[in-house]
């Protein structure tokens, strides 16, 4: 018995199938050619984040670790702490010895005690801030934060350049205050440089977190001796991550320049 055409299309359900495929292909292919250009997407990339080596800035015992392996931190946080007892001693020492410098021209050199410190401490807030500045500055040029941040940080540097000259400011009006004999005196600047020394080894016997990040490989622990310069622990800067993608030209279409 004969069939005709239509008959015999009716009974064949491959043709339907393969039409389906093919529309099917079509609309993938449709899809995925418009994928990537408004959304896409790669199987291949890489997280990436500065990271440094901590250590401290003097040698000694340590008798404290604040921070276990892969602890998150943020800036400023406390990492470990050296014996402070022997760079007390050295600032005990050194504002004594500027005590019987100003005896010596029959002048109290209270207030000048206190006034180096002051200095010192602002010295040392302005070392931090511009350690961090420069950091903004170098990931503000590859894009990896707005401009925004680098201005705010320029003005916290003026903002701490400001108080070291404003304690230096009042350092001097302490020296003044010695007379004609101390002020200018070689033998007070030289105690002077001392205690200023003093002082800032005593505040490197805590190191802390330069920024927000995570510590590793801390194989510090109580007792050891640790010498100035040797790494104590690893820093990944967390706050400077960047991930670098594997993406073919034709994704990049509607990516323009200056894109984060």
């Amino acid at each position: 018995m004969a069939t005709t055409p239509e008959i015999a299309e009716e009974r064949n359900p491959a043709r339907r199938v393969a039409i389906g495929v093919v529309l099917l292909l079509a609309v993938f292919a449709f899809w995925y050619a418009l994928s990537d250009r408004l959304a896409p997407s790669s199987s291949r990339g890489i997280v990436s984040a500065n990271v440094v080596q901590i250590a401290p800035r003097v040698s000694g015992e340590v008798v404290q670790v604040m921070v276990d392996d892969d602890a998150v931190v943020q800036a400023g946080d406390p990492l470990f702490s050296i014996d402070s007892r022997p760079f007390e001693l050295a600032l005990r020492q050194a504002e004594a010895n500027l005590a019987n410098t100003t005896q010596g021209i029959n002048a109290s050199g209270a207030s000048l005690v206190a006034a180096q410190a002051a200095v010192t401490q602002a010295r040392t807030g302005l070392d931090t801030v511009r350690n961090d500045a420069d950091r903004t500055f170098r990931l503000t040029e590859r894009g990896i934060m707005p401009k925004a941040q680098a201005d705010t940080a320029r003005g916290q540097v003026a903002d701490a350049r400001a108080r070291v000259q404003s304690a230096e400011a009042n350092l001097k009006s302490a020296r003044m205050q010695l007379g004609p004999k101390g002020a200018d005196n070689p033998l007070i600047l030289g105690a002077e440089a001392k205690l200023e020394a003093a002082q800032y080894d005593l505040a490197s016997t805590t190191v802390k977190a330069p920024h927000f990040g995570v510590v590793t490989n801390v194989t510090l622990s109580e007792g050891q001796f640790i010498g100035a310069g040797n790494p104590a622990l690893t820093f990944i800067d967390a706050g400077a991550a960047w991930i670098t993608v594997d993406l073919r030209e034709t994704k990049q279409l509607l990516v323009p320049g200056g894109d984060p």
